[in-house]
């Protein structure tokens, strides 16, 4: 009755959705928890690329239920329309379930996000701008709209002239726009209420019960550890909990059914946005693996920020976890390098630390201190055992299993579902 988590262990993109996708074939149901359509997740099948912001990546997989958590918040339009690039592409998509508790992202908290990011300045954070951490705030301050409030008018009229009452004020007396207009929200959410309610249910109780008759559920998170409101290097970080222990709050599933937690690490590092990252490279390095690995957003479009393998932070994101095992993509694109340096430990200010520091000021400070591993020239591209790479690849990834504190089950060399080397069984 195995439930299995899939997080990211760095700043996000780092493959989640290819390694939710290959193990779609051996689950029943897939599950996002957390996040909104501010991340994305690239799934290539069969040489077709399919780019997924909101919804879970299962919903590739034919025979298996694709679930949206309470824990989410959902731009209905945006989910609409992936819905319908989907359908069009041929792709089946009625058995989608949504969970009543989800919160809904309304037009207002895109504004918000839009102009509180510019209002901020220098010290902006990064947001994609549509809204996510606006409606999490709403949550929070319990004046958010959910799901279940869009099928009583009497409930969400209520519920937006509540939202509204503050947010106007900020509006047209601080940031100089206009007031939103409640009859316009209102009519605009009732609008997109039809199409949602077949898929919307108790999605906790549907979870339970399917683990009850003894089938696989998979969480998908989205963005992080590293991202993570709790763990992740505040305050540049998303505004949910992307870390494992996201799943039990995000989705109405106890902690005592989760079997196994799957860590996704790439063999160097990326993140976008703002915020102190210890291994970034600022020269033509940086640039080739920006360019050899593709790393522009799936969801913006933006450049990610590059950086070798940082071990502090895959044992970091090993601890808060309690990753079982780890998934390391995107080994290919190290091919050619020469000597592949790893950040083993931080300097900061003349001290050493092999743990990660949560103080904010010591995390922003440090520099990493770099072993190095000697590099390979073979193609590695689309390997599919452990033993036909090159003894330097195999060597390193060794190493890495060794410094970050779980073993690696999982290899990518290349985006396809076929592109994989695996060493030790995902789901049992």
């Amino acid at each position: 009755m195995p439930a299995v988590v899939v997080v990211g262990a760095q700043w996000g993109d780092e493959g989640k959705g290819k390694a939710t996708d290959q193990l779609g074939a051996q689950v029943d149901y897939v599950v996002k928890f957390n996040g909104g359509n501010n991340a994305g997740h690239t799934v290539v099948i069969n040489g077709d690329k399919y780019a997924l912001h909101l919804l879970p990546s299962g919903i590739l997989s034919p025979g298996v239920t694709p679930v949206i958590g309470n824990g989410v918040v959902i731009d209905i339009e945006v989910l609409y329309q992936e819905l319908d690039a989907l359908e069009a592409r041929g792709v089946d998509t009625s058995t989608l379930l949504i969970s009543g508790s989800a919160h809904v992202i309304p037009s207002y908290n895109r504004t918000m996000d839009k102009v509180t990011e510019r209002f901020l300045g220098k010290r902006r954070i990064g947001t994609t701008g549509r809204g996510i951490g606006p409606s999490y705030s709403d949550k929070i301050n319990r004046v958010g709209i959910r799901v279940w409030d869009l099928f009583d008018e009497k409930i969400l009229r209520a519920k937006v002239e509540g939202a509204l009452q503050q947010k106007n004020q900020l509006l047209v007396k601080v940031y100089n726009r206009r007031e939103v207009l409640i009859d316009e929200i209102v009519e605009e959410l009732l609008a997109l209420a039809e199409r949602l309610r077949p898929m919307v249910c108790d999605t906790s109780l549907e979870l339970n019960n399917a683990l009850d008759e003894g089938k696989t559920v998979l969480f998908e998170g989205g963005q992080a550890t590293m991202l993570d409101i709790d763990h992740g290097t505040y305050p540049f970080v998303t505004s949910s909990n992307a870390t494992a222990g996201g799943v039990c709050t995000g989705s109405g599933v106890g902690p005592t059914r989760i079997d196994r937690v799957i860590g996704v690490i790439k063999a160097y590092t990326t993140r976008v946005g703002e915020g102190p990252f210890p291994t970034e490279l600022f020269d033509d390095m940086g640039e080739y693996l920006q360019k050899k690995g593709g790393e522009f957003g799936v969801t913006t479009g933006r450049a990610r920020r590059c950086g070798w393998y940082d071990a502090v932070i895959a044992r970091y994101a090993s601890r808060v976890n309690g990753l079982t095992d780890l998934v390391l993509t995107k080994l290919d694109v190290l091919t050619g390098i020469e000597k592949i340096p790893v950040c083993v430990a931080y300097d900061v200010d003349g001290v050493r630390y092999d743990e990660m520091p949560t103080d904010q000021s010591a995390f922003h400070h440090a520099t990493p201190i770099l072993e190095y591993f000697d590099g390979w020239t073979e193609d590695i591209y689309g390997v599919q055992s452990f033993d036909d790479l090159p003894v330097n690849a195999q060597q390193y990834v060794l190493a890495l299993e060794s410094m970050s504190g779980c073993r690696i089950s999982s290899i990518g060399t290349g985006p396809g579902r076929e592109h994989t080397i695996i060493r030790h069984a995902l789901v049992d």
